[in-house]
């Protein structure tokens, strides 16, 4: 299992929502053209929801279903891969207040 973490120091005190959220996401993987296509597709994903992508990665069209499977609001989520051509697949963010922003940790684990 491969393990990697980025760790980003944010101006701002909403970080926790941005990061959860369907519209952002699409906005900024825009070159891959990723987007929604059932469960939750716009909006603010939370606890126990799902969301499946599709988008143009190495030539081809995939899919990627993820399941929230844990949700401290405003401190951490977790969502996790239940459907797609990866081995696994899982995410956490956590969130730490730092002054007037956030520190954000993002642990990825394939």
């Amino acid at each position: 299992m491969a393990k990697f973490e980025l760790i980003t120091v944010i101006n701002a005190a909403l970080v926790f929502d941005l990061s959860r959220s369907i519209d952002l996401h699409i906005i900024a993987t825009g070159k891959t053209r990723e987007r929604a296509v059932a469960g939750v597709t716009k909006g603010l994903i939370g606890a126990g929801e799902s969301v499946t992508w599709q988008a143009e990665h190495l030539f081809k069209t995939r899919s990627f279903t993820s399941v929230i499977t844990a949700f401290d609001f405003p401190r951490s989520f977790t969502d996790e891969m239940s459907k797609g051509d990866l081995k696994s697949f899982s995410h956490q963010p956590v969130f730490e207040k730092q002054g007037d922003g956030t520190l954000m940790k993002d642990t990825v684990m394939l």
